[in-house]
């Protein structure tokens, strides 16, 4: 059974005292190892935030998988709230913000989500004004929702200088991050929402 206890923090968003819970749930994510999955909500106004934190420690970290095949869409992903995500031959990428989530999908997920920007990006695009935008936004749409089918690669990037994303496919390849990537990567959300207020 899974327990929801109050956490003594005045809600980041609302600023509410008492209205903001914690669950946290151990669970083995397979190939990666035991994880605990913690999420933090408010009540009042809905705010919630998820992340996931291995048992063992682990060091920052990249991964990355060229797409060459539909079959890699199955391939299981763990993403953290410190995770950028990155497309490269796109130039896309997904930096972690302030409220920033941990997710476990596969890989079609994570490319979903990408198609999802674009489209509220190509929405809010003038027709007569931003031509050419729309048309490489368009062709990135394409490209993503092609991957593995008419010759169409593509690179997905996880970089965690937390260490605690993984894609889980045979062909994915890990690595330490540059000193440079550990100076400039986002971290995601301050862990001081967390910490009890003095």
């Amino acid at each position: 059974m899974i327990e929801e206890k109050p956490v003594d923090i005045p809600c980041p968003i609302c600023s509410r005292q008492g209205e903001v819970n914690m669950i946290a749930h151990i669970s083995e994510i397979p190939y990666f190892g035991e994880h605990t999955q913690v999420t933090v909500m408010c009540h009042s106004c809905g705010w919630r935030q998820t992340d996931f934190i291995p048992a063992e420690g682990k060091k920052a970290g990249g991964w990355t998988l060229i797409l060459e095949n539909e079959e890699q869409l199955k391939s299981r992903i763990v993403r953290s709230s410190s995770c950028t995500v990155s497309i490269l031959e796109l130039d896309l990428q997904v930096n972690p913000g302030s409220s920033s989530t941990g997710y476990v999908s596969n890989v079609e997920g994570v490319l979903n989500r990408f198609t999802k920007i674009i489209d509220m990006v190509l929405g809010d695009l003038d027709d007569e004004d931003s031509n050419e935008d729309i048309t490489r936004l368009k062709d990135m749409k394409s490209q993503i929702e092609n991957v593995g089918t008419d010759d169409i690669k593509l690179t997905l990037e996880f970089l965690d200088p937390h260490g605690h994303s993984m894609i889980i496919d045979q062909n994915a390849t890990e690595r330490d991050l540059t000193e440079a990537e550990l100076e400039s990567l986002p971290v995601g959300p301050d862990p001081a929402v967390f910490s009890k207020n003095d």
